[in-house]
């Protein structure tokens, strides 16, 4: 009697090594950062050694005439950074003492704190064109309810766009906006630090000085490190508080920093190459800082 055959078993294709599914997900973030960032930056250079218009089709190679000019351009390109290196570092500073101090109250056990806490975040809430508009009404000269406050208190009036003043004042709106972003991290840092520390410094003495500089400083050193990093390169490459605050022309002639500079040169001038030269100088100034604040950080941390 014949015997039935059996069908044969499906052969087993190659599987897949388990490491490289690592690398299969992780490609789709890949991809968008290649895209996003790494693609736009690589444009952006390979403009910046064309001469190109904003609107009509023409590119020529120039080579590095886009960063010589720039270079040369003292009233341009050199008073943009000096400017925008007050703006940036100033509000930056700002907003580092005060969001730290924002942060050490509301550390603090009192009544009503949650809803301080709730009030300390609304300005990073609100959007910048609100603020603008708010900000713009509040300091006016002629019926500005700021200016009006401090005639009656006999302090005078102070021209907040004019000329002397309207530097300051984009740095305080920027300040008043951009601030939270401090209180945000400090605040999470200091309700994790171990109050047995401060107990300690208690017992040996320590008064509430002693207290911040040797035990609660230390222990922001690092939420500090990239708090300061990331406003000092978010306010060096802030457009839209000053544009909507002073513009390009008249008053903001006072306030051109470089990302109005570059903003101008690209859309006003329609000099596309000159534009993402401008932009090109302006990343590699902020990874030279980058660079330069980590080697300072890293020494640091070795004294």
């Amino acid at each position: 009697m014949p015997t039935r055959q059996e069908a044969p078993l499906p052969s087993r294709g190659r599987r897949i090594p388990e490491h490289y599914w690592g690398y299969l997900l992780l490609a789709p973030a890949v991809a968008m950062v290649l895209a996003l960032i790494l693609y736009p930056v690589i444009y952006s250079g390979w403009l910046s050694f064309h001469f190109k218009h904003a609107y009509l089709p023409l590119q020529t190679f120039i080579g590095l005439e886009n960063y010589r000019e720039l270079l040369l351009d003292g009233d341009g390109f050199w008073r943009s950074v000096y400017l925008g290196a007050i703006y940036g570092f100033g509000s930056t500073i700002l907003q580092i003492i005060l969001g730290l101090s924002a942060a050490l109250m509301l550390n603090e056990s009192f009544f009503g704190k949650a809803l301080m806490r709730g009030v300390a975040l609304f300005p990073y809430m609100v959007p910048t064109v609100v603020v603008a508009i708010l900000m713009k009404w509040i300091l006016n000269d002629a019926y500005g309810i700021l200016p009006y406050v401090m005639d009656n208190l006999g302090i005078g009036r102070i021209l907040w766009f004019g000329s002397d003043w309207v530097m300051v004042t984009v740095i305080l709106v920027s300040t008043w906006t951009f601030f939270p972003f401090v209180v945000i991290g400090t605040l999470a840092r200091l309700q994790t630090i171990d109050p047995e520390l401060y107990s300690a410094a208690k017992v040996d003495g320590a008064g509430v000085i002693r207290r911040f500089w040797h035990v609660t400083l230390p222990q922001l050193a690092n939420v500090l490190f990239v708090v300061i990093l990331l406003r000092t390169m978010f306010m060096f490459t802030k457009f839209d508080v000053i544009w909507l605050i002073t513009g390009s022309g008249g008053i903001g002639f006072y306030t051109k920093t470089l990302p109005i500079h570059t903003f101008m040169k690209t859309f006003g001038e329609l000099q596309v190459g000159a534009g993402a030269a401008l932009s090109m100088m302006m990343f590699l100034m902020l990874v030279v800082f980058a660079l330069i604040y980590f080697k300072l950080y890293k020494r640091d941390e070795h004294i």
